[in-house]
């Protein structure tokens, strides 16, 4: 018998209004602080969280057995921890077993990745968290190739598609920087714009100095005098920049609990010589350090540092030695001053590396066991959380040992941490006029998502006006994170939702907040937890690249969601032609109660825009784009096509019109383009949606195009 064809759903169908009272109150939202928690300690549970306690220490223990068997099942009664020999009190236990997910195949019809248009943080962030340091500082131009190749061998073979990491320089490159994500490719262009900084080294410097000294006479004496390091100042400031960073990035990534935090340290090695006192900056350097020992072992971070040189013996350095070396040896100069600053410089790596519980790669013309490496420390492993009985802030070593009661088990940890030193931070103080809660505002400054309220986020570019552009977002919490509140028969309940806008140099850019409340009759209540409540707003920002966060927090439970939504926002006047992002409706996700919306895309689409990409057969699909024609002097003719392609590679659904630049009246603007797609006789599957607008304008017309990705089920 043939399958039945499903019901047609379109937009004529009705629709949820079942809100009682809803009050919307919007504000721009002001720049987001840091805030520390209330105290107490965590409690026990299987996922990620934000919370920093100044005297709150994390361990992460790997427990293996006879065999080297990682050990699973282990329970918080299973550990014994003590600090400076006094047993501590576990008052939080997880394990952490991460899967190693692949992406999904491409669909036939697809060359390449589509990156998706929407996030949702429905499923609980379970993977792993890198930092990738590229050290400019101490990496030399022309081998600076050599570091992209290791990051991006890194990213392209050892990131599973549930990782994510974030890209940082030493030396504040921002072109090669990139906030947390899991986009593989937005990772390699941050990475694809690393240049090395490093100046020369310090042999090479002494002896140009020796060469110089040599040109101008200054005397009868033979004697060579010790040759200083003409570049020592430099030096001193690169090596500082390097080790700030480390500790910087460190502090950052503390306030990630209950998961370990990985920095991968692409570097050539702290180029400052740390055992010659006369150098002014010999002893800061030390005590730089330190201080990123002292960061990462509190923090529960661990430095794998790879040498991108692989395998050497500075031989293209010493190729570049013109003159000689000076026959004195009170000079301090020879052949193997190239040697022992090698030697210096992975000793710096080395040490960062072991005293922080992570490995060093150099001299290795091989990564993979290094990577490797990284992947499996950072896999499976309990984390034991407690708050040690001597909180002195006296920035003293706290030695630190795990023990097992169960025996034939074997278990590593590391060492110890350092103190704090000094009085506690003090809480930032919040912007005036800003009235974001202290639980969103920390959300907001969360480095990952957070999962406790379920949410969905779509963000299109829009031309708005000159110079900023518009960003049209909408927001979609999902109805079971909602905890009602019945009284005097109604059911109550509230939700803030805050969105910024954080451009490629960390600086807050633009906001928007809103405050809901509800009060729902007993009949809409149920629907309401099954479908959810939608949220629509329009940002206006400069063109340029962009990560939105957004988090939400439900009164009722206190629980509170974030995702981040990485956004390239367009310039739309550069180029002949441009095309905004895509919104699309339907008619099935238009039963979500929308409690505000777009303005300008209430006028283009039936329904609110939804951030779902996944859709019933027989859903009716509404679709919206702007194409902006920015030469409209010379008459001509812009084709817009959109068309549905299947995974078999047929087109399931086209549409095309053709608008004519006399529609602009001889100025730069704008076409609107819409579609509507029912989907009664889509198979279920993934569907390519591309929208193409062509100019038949010139002898090279340009074309753009954009494309969306979305399932049948």
């Amino acid at each position: 018998m043939a399958a039945r064809a499903p019901e047609p759903i379109s937009f004529m169908s009705k629709r949820f209004s079942g809100l009682l009272a809803v009050v919307v109150l919007a504000s721009v939202a002001a720049v987001a602080a840091r805030q520390s928690p209330a105290g107490g300690p965590p409690p026990d549970q299987s996922g990620v969280t934000f919370k920093v306690e100044v005297n709150y220490v994390e361990v992460d223990a790997s427990v293996v057995d006879r065999q080297g068997q990682f050990v699973s099942g282990l329970k918080r009664e299973d550990f014994d921890i003590y600090e400076d020999g006094a047993r501590q009190d576990i008052s939080a236990f997880t394990q952490v077993n991460l899967p190693i997910e692949k992406p999904e195949p491409l669909p036939l019809q697809a060359t390449k990745a589509i990156p998706p248009d929407v996030v949702t943080n429905a499923r609980p962030f379970d993977g792993r968290v890198y930092v990738l340091i590229l050290d400019d500082k101490q990496t030399a131009a022309l081998r600076s190739p050599l570091v992209k190749k290791a990051a991006a061998q890194f990213i392209n073979n050892y990131m599973a598609s549930n990782d994510i990491a974030a890209i940082v320089t030493t030396g504040g490159q921002v072109s090669a920087t990139q906030e947390f994500t899991s986009s593989k490719a937005l990772l390699l262009r941050a990475v694809n714009n690393f240049t090395g900084q490093k100046i020369q080294s310090e042999t090479q410097a002494r002896l140009d100095a020796y060469q110089n000294q040599q040109a101008v006479p200054v005397g009868p004496s033979n004697n060579t005098r010790k040759i200083d390091d003409p570049l020592d100042m430099e030096r001193g400031y690169d090596a500082r920049m390097t080790l700030e960073t480390l500790t910087r990035i460190s502090d950052w990534v503390a306030s990630i609990r209950g998961r370990r935090k990985a920095i991968v340290f692409f570097s050539e090695g702290i180029d400052y010589d740390i055992y010659d006192f006369n150098k002014r900056e010999a002893s800061t350097v030390v005590e730089k350090t330190k201080d990123v020992i002292a960061s990462a072992t509190r923090s529960d971070v661990a430095i794998y540092s790879i040498d991108p040189r692989g395998l050497t013996s500075l031989a293209d350095e010493q190729i570049e030695v013109s003159g000689g070396f000076p026959a004195d040896p009170n000079s301090g100069l020879t052949l193997q001053s190239f040697n022992d600053s090698l030697r210096q410089a992975q000793n710096s790596l080395r040490t960062l590396s072991e005293e922080t519980g992570g490995y060093a790669a150099v001299n290795q013309n091989d990564f993979t066991n290094a990577f490797t490496r990284v992947v499996k420390d950072n896999s499976a492993y309990y984390v034991l959380g407690y708050y040690p009985k001597n909180d002195r802030r006296d920035g003293g070593f706290r030695r630190i040992e795990v023990k097992m009661k169960k025996p034939g088990l074997e278990v590593h940890a590391r060492r110890g941490y350092s103190a704090p030193r000094g009085r506690a931070p003090e809480k930032p103080k919040v912007p005036a006029g800003d009235q974001t809660s202290p639980q969103v505002r920390e959300a907001l400054d969360s480095p990952v998502p957070m999962s406790g309220m379920k949410l969905h986020a779509f963000a299109a570019p829009f031309k708005g006006t000159a110079p900023d552009t518009d960003v049209s977002v909408t927001v979609e919490a999902e109805g079971g994170s909602f905890a009602f509140e019945n009284k005097d028969g109604k059911f109550l309940s509230d939700l803030e939702v805050s969105t910024i806008a954080v451009d490629y140099q960390g600086k807050i850019r633009g906001g928007d907040r809103n405050f809901v409340n509800f009060a729902l009759k007993p009949e809409n209540q149920g629907k309401f937890v099954s479908t959810g409540v939608r949220i629509g707003t329009r940002l206006h920002v400069p063109p340029g690249r962009y990560q939105l966060r957004i988090a939400a927090r439900e009164g009722g439970s206190g629980k509170v969601g974030t995702v981040n939504y990485d956004l390239d926002v367009p310039d739309f006047t550069k180029d002949p032609l441009a095309m905004s992002g895509v919104a699309i409706a339907s008619a099935y996700e238009s039963r979500i109660a929308t409690v505000k919306m777009d303005e300008v895309l209430k006028a283009a689409l039936p329904a609110a825009p939804t951030a779902q990409r996944e859709f019933p057969r027989g859903d009716e699909l509404a679709l919206f784009a702007e194409v902006y024609d920015n030469d409209p002097k010379t008459p001509h003719s812009v084709d817009i096509t959109t068309i549905v392609v299947s995974e078999d590679d047929k087109t399931v659904f086209s549409t095309n019109e053709e608008r004519q630049s006399s529609e602009l009246n001889g100025k730069p603007g704008g076409y609107g383009h819409s579609a509507r797609i029912a989907t009664k006789d889509f198979a279920p599957g993934i569907y390519l949606l591309t929208v193409q607008a062509k100019s038949r304008a010139g002898k090279n017309p340009p074309s753009i195009s954009r494309t969306v990705q979305f399932r049948i089920r």
